[in-house]
C-alpha cells in the first residue's frame, strides 16, 4: 500500500480561494480572548505565495493552513503557539512558520519544544543578519533563509550565526511580491517534505544531513565590494 502523504503545517495568512487544503482554521484574538474560528481567504496574499511555493515542489504533500495573520502582518506569540499545536493534533510532520517574532516568549518556546518532541520538522525564517528573531532562535529549529544565488530546486548549506540553510527567494509566477527568508523557508520546507516522503525512520538530525548533502552552495554569499 501507499504511504500516506506527508502533512505540512504552515502558520500564515491563510490559503487562496483557488488553493486546495486539508484542513484550516484562524486564531483569532477578539475581546482579549484567543479564538478559533473558521480560516478566511488570504488577504495579504503572503500564505498563499508559500503554499504554492510548497505545492510546485513536493504536490504530493497535504496541506494544513493555520491562520494568524488577518487583515495586517501582525500576530501574537500566543496565536502563533496555538496555531502550531492545532497542527500537531492535524498530524503534520513539517511545520513551515515564515515570520519572526522579535520577543522570545514562553508560550512560543514551549510550543516548538512540543512540537520537536514529537518529531515534527519545525522550520522559520530567519533574517540573513541582525539581530534574532523567533521561533527560528530556538534550539532544535531549523533557521531558514534567501539566498540569491539559489534557483528554485537549490539549497545552501549556510552555518552562520544567522541561519542553518538558504534557499530560492522567488515566488512561482515569479512577481513582485513577499521575498527574502520568508519563501526561502517555504522552499527548504518543501525540501524536507519530500526527505521525509523517502524516509522510514526521519530525524531532525537526519534531515539536516539529507539538506546539507543536497546542497550546491557552501558558506554564506561573499558579496565584491565595488571601488568608487
Amino acid at each position: 500500500m501507499p504511504a500516506d502523504p506527508v502533512c505540512v503545517g504552515i502558520v500564515d495568512s491563510g490559503a487562496g480561494p483557488y488553493q486546495q487544503v486539508a484542513g484550516a482554521a484562524a486564531f483569532v484574538f477578539r475581546e482579549n480572548q484567543l479564538w478559533l474560528e473558521p480560516a478566511r481567504p488570504d488577504a495579504l496574499g503572503h500564505g498563499s505565495r508559500v503554499i504554492e511555493i510548497i505545492q510546485a515542489l513536493a504536490p504530493d504533500v497535504d496541506i494544513v493552513s493555520a491562520q494568524v495573520f488577518l487583515e495586517r502582518y501582525t500576530t501574537t506569540a500566543a496565536q502563533v503557539a496555538s496555531a502550531m499545536d492545532w497542527l500537531l493534533d492535524q498530524g503534520v510532520r513539517v511545520i513551515n512558520l515564515s515570520l519572526g517574532l522579535r520577543q522570545d516568549r514562553p508560550v512560543l518556546r514551549q510550543a516548538c519544544e512540543r512540537a520537536l518532541a514529537k518529531g515534527v520538522l519545525v522550520c522559520a525564517a530567519s533574517p540573513a543578519r541582525g539581530e534574532p528573531v523567533y521561533p527560528s532562535a530556538y534550539p532544535g529549529v531549523f533557521r531558514m533563509t534567501g539566498d540569491a544565488r539559489c534557483e528554485r530546486h537549490d539549497i545552501s548549506c549556510l552555518n552562520t550565526a544567522f541561519a542553518d540553510f538558504g534557499a530560492c527567494v522567488r515566488p512561482v509566477d515569479g512577481q513582485v511580491g513577499p521575498a527574502g527568508a520568508s519563501l526561502g523557508c517555504a522552499h527548504l520546507s518543501a525540501h524536507l517534505a519530500r526527505y521525509l516522503a523517502t524516509e522510514n525512520n526521519p530525524c531532525p538530525e537526519s534531515a539536516r544531513h539529507w539538506l546539507e548533502g543536497q546542497s550546491v552552495f557552501y558558506g554564506p554569499e561573499r558579496r565584491r565590494s565595488v571601488d568608487g
